[in-house]
């Protein structure tokens, strides 16, 4: 790609509204010029009158840890299941991946406290090599006290861009009762009803130490680093209360309406999963996605565990008339670039930004990505 090129003829999604028949111009790797007018350049591209939209940046996603373990106990090499997911986000239009991978020694699949902190190693030695912008999304799961030193020297290390803790204890957040969290985990991992009650007595066991000292010490080390902080299935008032006192910003996948709705009024930003929306459901039978943007709530859109779902998501809330295309696209864009602190470089189709943009076909039922850049540099394309 040269290092300046015009894109033109295209509907321009900025944070505000829609330029029909813009242009954009691209001057090594950042966007430098956006005119309703045509501009003219050695090197154009005709958009057709198709989408330009930014590129979507992904902060919860561990669709990683499926493709590092597809099926119980079958392992592939982390270098070739990370190029691989790699392309396919570039196809999906995520040109900004935290790859979530999660701290829970001795629970299921690849959540173990060595096997995380070995792959994010991993991945560090060749991020650079990948084509979309590769961070790390840490999830601790706060009954996991031997998973602190390895945290705490990941993120001293600089390893980690988000952190994240959650509590998958049966009988609150989003397994509200044992018989739940049985039916979730155990067929999916392959667990006996003897291993899962090991499991849930040992989480209920540790829960009653220092956990929550252990909680305050992370999240004051993260912010000493500037690691962005978010909690997981918040499910009260009380526990939106405690987030905000605690200084944290991100709530993924609130359980109900009273801690969303909470969140919401505290300033604290509410994380949703795309899968819901296209699905019309949670999986875990929480609340809907579509009810609750429908209500004005919700800021970020993520993919979970899904990656394909992302460009559906914010095209299906625009379809429902749930929102407006610009604001739904913000969900995926702006809105979690601004949520980890790099709406400064990405994260909107604006002058001085890198030029991380997808030009998408919706001219029926079926939208298509034609080409994904990213710091103006086409990492994908069907045509």
């Amino acid at each position: 790609m040269p290092a300046s090129f015009v894109i033109k003829n295209a509907r321009l999604v900025t944070p505000e509204g829609i330029m029909e028949r813009a242009s954009l111009r691209v001057d090594k790797g950042m966007i430098d010029e956006i005119s309703e007018a045509e501009l003219s350049g050695k090197r154009e591209i005709d958009a057709q009158g198709n989408y330009l939209f930014p590129g979507f940046i992904d902060i919860h996603s561990d669709a990683i840890e499926k493709g590092i373990e597809p099926r119980p106990n079958t392992l592939f090499p982390v270098d070739i299941a990370v190029y691989e997911l790699d392309k396919k986000l570039a196809a999906c239009g995520i040109t900004t991946m935290f790859h979530s991978l999660s701290f829970a020694e001795m629970e299921v699949g690849l959540r173990s406290n060595s096997t995380a902190a070995g792959i994010i190693r991993q991945i560090s030695t060749f991020r650079h090599k990948l084509k979309v912008n590769t961070r790390i999304h840490a999830r601790f799961e706060i009954t996991d006290l031997g998973a602190v030193p390895f945290l705490e020297a990941l993120i001293r290390d600089r390893q980690i861009h988000l952190f994240s803790f959650m509590d998958h204890s049966p009988g609150q957040g989003q397994f509200r009762d044992i018989l739940a969290y049985k039916r979730y985990y155990g067929p999916v991992y392959g667990k006996t009803d003897e291993e899962m009650d090991t499991i849930i007595n040992r989480k209920l066991k540790a829960k009653q130490g220092d956990a929550q000292q252990k909680i305050f010490d992370l999240i004051s080390l993260c912010k000493q680093n500037g690691v962005a902080i978010a909690s997981h299935d918040d499910d009260s008032p009380e526990k939106i209360a405690w987030l905000k006192e605690l200084g944290i910003s991100i709530t993924e996948f609130p359980v109900n309406f009273e801690a969303i709705q909470a969140a919401h009024e505290q300033g604290i930003s509410v994380c949703l999963g795309t899968p819901n929306i296209v699905r019309g459901a949670s999986q875990a039978r929480n609340l809907s996605a579509r009810e609750a943007i429908s209500r004005g709530y919700g800021d970020i859109l993520c993919s979970d565990y899904s990656p394909m779902t992302m460009l559906h998501a914010v095209l299906t809330l625009e379809r429902l008339g749930i929102r407006k295309l610009h604001e739904a696209i913000n969900m995926v864009s702006l809105n979690p670039a601004a949520a980890v602190g790099i709406a400064d470089r990405v994260g909107s189709l604006d002058v001085g930004k890198e030029a991380d943009m997808l030009i998408v076909d919706h001219t029926d039922e079926h939208p298509r990505i034609l080409k994904t850049f990213i710091s103006g540099r086409e990492v994908y394309a069907t045509c």
